[in-house]
């Protein structure tokens, strides 16, 4: 089964062209490539590398394609074009290339690419304009910060930035006047607010954006140019908003963040009426997530290219047409089918203060074997949605019940509850899963077959466990983690760095609390047998905190096994490389859990 559910393929909606073409991001091949979508249905492949394809935009007014992509995952995002009149597979052209430095793909204009790039200090990123003609470049920003957001007004006058500021998981609106260079401070550098997508009206005259400055859950805010004037647009106390303007600028495309599920409906901008809610299965996202990005309008409004998935769902393409209300799946050619899953029950788990931990429960759909793995998100201010995760389906298959939990820190769950694990608070978010522990025999699970596995800062969390709750667990898998806060930060690149010592703390002056809150730092006291992946290439959490946690453990004889892929940087994007890794970790579970008291 995990062989099966690991190769089904995934496309995800990029963007529209004047003709109706979808741009698609496709991994039927095994490593993610660029497709197009033809208005009658038809696939074509526009891309075959060695490695991952990152993003793709048509440029208006032409048929060139700007691609962007990386090599063996270093996240070094590299600019290239295509054109889409070149018979058979059309040839890369380099258009921004300096292997040392990340340029990630903006937006694409008539005549010129809006990128992002830390090549000045190696720490910033400066917003740059390329005019396709000349090859000049033209600085638009280089104030300083790491740029997470771009959005520019459709008449070029003006972009939205958002910027990372000091109070963890906050970000800055910027107003850049393109002219001229000149910036605007629209909100204060240091307020703790979450910014989210930001879409302009098609005049220019004023955008939308989600937000959720002054309140817990992000709203609809909209912000007028020539008063400087902010207005609320739609406002769920509940729960999460974002939103897309149509090309007309009468509607409202609207996604509602619910619980890890993301639905989307329209709206008017006029009023905030529902027009319609699109007829899209339960239980799943349609957008806001990594496996689901945003929806594009086509330019005409006539449809909206989008991504659903889910538990039981790959990612696949779906057409909205807003004047009928019909939603249409675009699957890929040759799509194997589906094997029959569940979806998750949501529950909550009291923990040590009171606080109520959100959890998605997998029940055992092959023999249950009475044991439980905690499948842990990384962030530590990401979410764990409800989206397609082959390993959560597969372990499920496997006989385990798998729970899926939103510790203390993660979004989509308000300001509040993701501020609960900043700095100090690190290690309540650890002792989530001491409470979660507590709970299995509520739901008939065996206290003493628990195994921790986790990403990233999901891996963080494996770890911590083992080392801070060692009587608890019987084993762990750890993907990319994070053994030691100190040398995790020492040792990422210099841009990651400046914006995650907001979240961790800083080492100038939170070094001792920051060993304290490391698994490293209580390595000694680790028992149970370790499994840990890692890519070579990774630039967010170096190789090098997976070496020391193995030779840590293989010193006390501790059971640890350590695969590292060459080709690989933050986690494992190539089938290859996941039929590999994922198989053998299923093996190490099974292994141990068949051991276990």
């Amino acid at each position: 089964m995990l062989t099966t559910l690991l190769s089904l393929p995934a496309a995800m909606a990029l963007d529209v062209n004047d003709e109706g073409r979808v741009l698609v991001l496709y991994d039927g091949t095994g490593v993610r490539q660029i497709n197009e979508i033809t208005p009658e249905g038809d696939w074509r492949a526009l891309t075959d590398l060695a490695d991952t394809c990152r993003s793709a935009q048509f440029v208006p007014d032409s048929r060139l394609v700007v691609v962007e992509h990386d090599s063996g995952g270093n996240e070094r995002g590299q600019l290239s074009l295509l054109d889409l009149d070149e018979p058979g597979l059309p040839t890369l052209t380099p258009l921004v290339h300096d292997l040392d430095y990340l340029h990630h793909l903006v937006a694409a204009k008539p005549g010129r690419v809006l990128y992002t790039t830390n090549r000045r200090n190696r720490v910033d990123f400066d917003l740059i304009a390329r005019d396709l003609a000349t090859g000049a470049d033209t600085v638009l920003y280089d104030g300083g910060g790491w740029v997470m957001g771009v959005s520019a007004s459709p008449d070029d006058q003006w972009v939205v930035l958002t910027v990372a500021t000091v109070p963890a998981n906050s970000f800055q609106l910027l107003l850049v006047e393109t002219a001229t260079q000149r910036v605007t401070e629209l909100t204060p550098a240091d307020a703790h607010n979450d910014q989210g997508q930001v879409s302009w009206l098609p005049d220019s005259a004023a955008f939308v954006v989600s937000t959720d400055a002054d309140r817990d859950r992000k709203a609809l805010r909209r912000y007028e140019l020539s008063t400087a004037a902010w207005s609320d647009v739609l406002v769920d106390d509940a729960r999460d908003l974002a939103a897309w303007v149509s090309p007309d600028g009468d509607q409202l495309l609207v996604a509602v963040v619910d619980d890890g599920e993301v639905s989307l409906a329209t709206h008017r901008l006029s009023d905030g009426s529902e027009i319609n809610r699109l007829d899209l299965p339960a239980g799943g996202c349609a957008a806001l997530s990594m496996t689901t990005p945003d929806p594009v309008w086509s330019p005409d409004g006539s449809f909206v290219a989008l991504t659903y998935n889910s538990p039981t769902t790959p990612p696949t393409v779906h057409r909205y047409d807003p004047a009928t209300g019909e939603v249409v799946a675009v699957p890929a050619p040759g799509m194997p089918e589906v094997p029959k899953l569940t979806l998750p029950e949501s529950l909550r788990v009291p923990s040590f203060d009171g606080e109520q931990v959100p959890v998605f429960v997998f029940r055992p759909t092959g023999p249950d074997l009475g044991s439980t793995v905690l499948h842990i998100h990384g962030g530590p201010e990401g979410a764990a949605m409800r989206v397609w995760q082959p390993v959560i389906a597969a372990l499920a298959a496997e006989g385990h019940t798998v729970i899926v939990p939103n510790v203390r820190g993660s979004a989509s769950y308000g300001k509040r509850w993701y501020s609960l694990d900043d700095r100090e608070l690190r290690l309540d978010s650890v002792k989530d899963l001491a409470a979660i522990h507590a709970w299995l025999p509520t739901i008939g699970a065996d206290q003493s077959r628990a195994v921790l596995w986790g990403g990233s800062y999901g891996g963080y969390m494996v770890l911590a466990g083992l080392a801070f709750q060692p009587e608890l667990w019987a084993a762990g898998v750890d993907i990319v983690g994070i053994a030691s806060l100190v040398t995790f930060l020492e040792n990422t690149s210099d841009y990651r760095r400046a914006t995650r010592e907001r979240e961790y703390g800083y080492l100038a002056t939170d070094r001792e609390f920051l060993e304290s809150a490391s698994p490293l730092s209580r390595v000694d006291d680790i028992r149970a047998p370790l499994f840990v992946i890692h890519g070579a290439n990774d630039p967010r959490v170096p190789l090098s905190e997976a070496e020391q946690i193995s030779a840590a453990l293989e010193q006390r004889g501790v059971p640890c096994e350590l695969a590292v892929y060459t080709d690989e940087g933050h986690g494992l994007a190539k089938l290859k490389n996941k039929l590999d890794a994922y198989p053998r970790a299923f093996s190490f579970l099974r292994q141990h859990l068949a051991t276990a008291e």
